[in-house]
Parts: structure tokens; sequence; C-alpha cells
């Protein structure tokens, strides 16, 4: 059962990213500007930049270029950088990896606050600790993130001076070293996120609470400890894995405003510098490797979920 499902989710997942790769191909070629004038500058000769246009084949059809494209990508060439003149995959390897970084540094502090936030709420539901945590989410959430970071930037590298104000590190630092610069870009980032896990995890709870198994604990003596523990938690946190994986996608591939505020070159600048270029091979492979990340989290997400949830497991519902 598991198996089928996990199949019919491969199949979705490559079916989306087939979309992807038409939409964000297609749609770079509506960019303004010439890529050979880009590239060789305003001052260069007409015959020079028609004759790099060639030689890169953005001068053939959209259809024979995105054919050409596909082709290379199904056997793990991602092209040729029109501004580096290297290989792009080294350089969205990288850039995955610093991103990658920077998003499990944000949610090893947004997991564990977002879920104590998000139950101790629901304990105290409609009561005064309830309303101070969901109107504190709620409000972190529609805070830009360029706004609390350069918030957090007065505040904890400007004025307290307890963490760097830029993401990036000295060559040879260690990874306590790393972890401090990483710090502070994280912050914006939990804010966003607190909201969105904590009102999962409410939501999850409260409902848990009000099931038939947790009155029938409680009628059989339990210790209220125990109800929680193994009754509430272990059903109220199932919808919260898949706010949590979604999220991943976004953490891994949505922080052009961070990674831009605090100097860091992750996937996200990767791809904002690439658009602005008109390096396409660059932009086309960032933008399916961050539909990839948020593809593979959707997935893990439902396994998971189906691994947790015995009735789904047993062949309920949604398999």
């Amino acid at each position: 059962m598991i198996a089928h499902f996990l199949a019919r989710r491969l199949i979705w997942a490559l079916l989306t990213l087939l979309l992807l790769s038409v939409m964000v191909f297609f749609g770079g070629q509506v960019l303004p500007g010439n890529i050979g004038r880009a590239i060789l500058g305003p001052l260069a000769n007409a015959v020079a930049v028609d004759a790099l246009n060639h030689e890169l084949g953005v001068d053939r059809s959209l259809l024979t270029q995105y054919g050409s494209w596909i082709w290379a990508l199904l056997h793990g060439d991602m092209g040729m950088s029109y501004i580096y003149r290297q290989p792009v995959l080294p350089f969205v390897v990288s850039a995955i990896q610093k991103s990658l970084a920077l998003g499990v540094v944000a949610l090893v502090l947004v997991i564990p606050l977002s879920l104590l936030g998000g139950i101790f709420a629901a304990l105290n539901a409609n009561k005064t600790p309830d309303r101070l945590i969901t109107i504190f989410g709620l409000s972190a959430t529609v805070v830009p993130e360029f706004v609390s970071g350069i918030i957090f930037i007065l505040v904890f590298g400007v004025w307290l001076r307890w963490l760097p104000v830029s993401a990036k590190w000295a060559d040879g630092a260690d990874i306590w070293e790393r972890l401090r610069h990483l710090l502070l870009p994280a912050l914006p980032l939990v804010l966003i996120l607190f909201g969105y896990i904590a009102r999962m995890a409410r939501a999850g709870t409260i409902a848990a609470l009000e099931a038939d198994y947790t009155r029938t604990a409680v009628l059989k003596g339990l210790p209220w400890r125990i109800v929680i523990w193994r009754h509430v938690l272990r059903n109220a946190l199932l919808p919260t894995i898949s706010v949590i994986a979604t999220q991943t996608g976004y953490l891994i591939g949505g922080l052009v405003v961070v990674e831009t505020l605090f100097n860091y070159t992750g996937v996200g600048a990767l791809i904002f510098s690439a658009a602005k270029a008109k390096d396409f091979p660059m932009l086309q492979a960032g933008v399916l490797t961050i539909g990839a990340v948020y593809t593979i989290s959707a997935i893990v997400a439902d396994l998971l979920f189906v691994l947790l949830n015995p009735r789904l497991r047993s062949g309920g519902a949604g398999l």
C-alpha cells in the first residue's frame, strides 16, 4: 500500500517538475534585453553580439532550445553559464548547500519554539496565554523579512554587538563561528514560520483534546501527563509535519531578501543575479532545483504522515 502511494506521488512529482521546466524556460524568454549585449556590454558592435548569440545557441527556435536543455538535463548537464562561461552545476550545488545550512539553523530554532508555543496555547485555549501567543504569531507572520531583518541587525548587530551583521564568514572558520554568522539571518525566518507552525500545532492539539480517545483515556483514570503525551500529542502533531515540510522549500529557495540583506550567496541570491544578467542556464537550473526541493519535501511529508498514521497505513482514505 505504501509502495503504491509512493509511486503515485513520484509520478505527480515528475509531471510537476516537467510543467515547471516549461514555465521557467519560456518565462525566462520574456525577460527584456539581449543576452549577447548583456554579456559584451553596451559598446560592443552588433556583429560581435550576433556572433555570440549564435555561439550560445540563443538564436535558434525556442522549442529547439528547450529540447536541447531538457535532453542535457536528463543526462546530468545543467549547461554552461553565459556569464561565467563555466558549468552551472557547481554553482547550484554550492548555493543549495549554503541555503540548506541557513534553513537547517532556522528549523532547529523554530520547530521546538513553535510546537511548544502551539501546544501551550491549546492547553490554555481562549485564555490570556493563548491570545498572546496567537497575536504574536499572526503579527510575526505578516512582518516582511527585510523589516524584521533590519531590526535584528540594528539591535543584535549594531547596538548590542552580539552577532555579526553579515552571514559571510572568514575562510577556515569552524562550525561554531559559522553558526554564529547564520543566527542573525535565521531570526527573520523564525518569526515568519513561528505563526504558521504554532497555529497548526494549536489547532491539532485542540482537536485531539476534544477527540473521543482523549475522553476515554481520561475516564480510565490515566494521569493527565500520560494522556497528553501518549494520546494527544501523537495525534495532534501529525498535520504539523506537512506544514514544516512545505516550509522547507521556502527556507531553501525563497530567501532572496534575507540572503541579499545579510550578503549571503545562497540559491535565492543566485537566481536573482542570474535573472538580472539574463543568464538563462543558471536561472533555469536554480528555479528547477528549488522546485525539486519543494516536491521532495512534499513527498517526504506525505510519506511520514502515512507512516505515523496507522489508519492510513492500514489502507484508509488518501492512499
